[in-house]
């Protein structure tokens, strides 16, 4: 009776997983579909499924219309760019709070993560008129800089996370050893933290692949990454939304394939330390 009983709560819980797995996935699915039907196939009502007529119309159309390519390359620069910059100043940063930790560094990292509940929008202007007056608009540079630093706090929390997991007798055994600081971090602290580290890098190159908000504002034409490429589908004539489905497609593809090859990387640097 009790293994009856279990079968079929793993038979529940499995079936609610799928279901919670294609609620989240359906968008997706159905901006693919769209991106294949025509504009007037894409309004009808009620809309069709599967049953239309299939076109790459609209692949073509926004491979002619825009530079894709430019914008894809953008968008790989601004996410490599970030990443790097902020294990730069996240790592020895994390590596301090981790091994060497104040009374304040409780409060240092709660102060840093609130400042992800503030709305991005609270500090355009100011942010705007910076980069205006530094030269800074529509520049690679500068959305990297803005970037990094929204994305430093998630990074600092992950990295002191992981490393907090390694045994500080491994550090004390290196010190014993002579090695000096920046061989503790780079010979010892990192290669142990590799899973933490990978998933940090990944998730930060989502996060600044799909920013949308400061990349729209802070940028024209020559830095614009992929997400102003979706944008600029969007038009005073109104929404074409089976090229707007063909270019949320091209944009989003590059970074759900990375995400893909590297999802047991992913979910491994994630569960870091859970398991004793």
């Amino acid at each position: 009776m009790a293994r009856h009983i279990t079968t079929q709560r793993k038979i529940l819980v499995t079936g609610g997983a799928w279901l919670a797995a294609f609620i989240i996935f359906f968008p997706v699915l159905w901006m693919f579909l769209t991106s294949f039907k025509s504009e007037l196939d894409a309004f009808s009502q009620p809309p069709s499924f599967l049953f239309f007529e299939w076109t790459t119309e609209n692949y073509a159309t926004v491979l002619e219309r825009s530079d894709y390519f430019r914008f894809a390359l953008n968008s790989v620069w601004l996410s490599l760019g970030s990443t790097a910059l902020g294990l730069l100043v996240a790592v020895p940063a994390a590596w301090g709070m981790a091994f060497s930790p104040t009374k304040h560094t409780r409060g240092t990292l709660l102060w840093m993560l609130s400042t992800k509940m503030m709305p991005p929008v609270g500090v355009l202007i100011p942010i705007y008129l910076i980069f205006r007056d530094w030269g800074l608009l529509d520049t690679r540079f500068g959305l990297i800089c803005i970037l990094f630093l929204m994305n430093l706090p998630i990074i600092i929390w992950m990295l002191y996370t992981y490393f907090k997991d390694i045994p500080m007798d491994i550090l004390e055994a290196a010190r014993m050893d002579g090695a000096t600081l920046g061989k503790e971090i780079l010979y010892v602290l990192m290669p142990m933290a590799i899973p933490g580290i990978a998933s940090t890098v990944l998730l930060n190159i989502i996060l600044s692949w799909n920013e949308a908000f400061w990349t729209l504002n802070l940028t024209t034409i020559d830095a614009a990454p992929l997400t102003a490429f979706i944008a600029s589908y969007s038009s005073p004539e109104g929404l074409f939304w089976a090229k707007l489905s063909a270019a949320s497609t091209m944009a989003i593809a590059p970074i759900i394939i990375l995400g893909w090859f590297s999802q047991k990387q992913l979910v491994r640097g994630l569960t870091f330390g859970a398991v004793k």
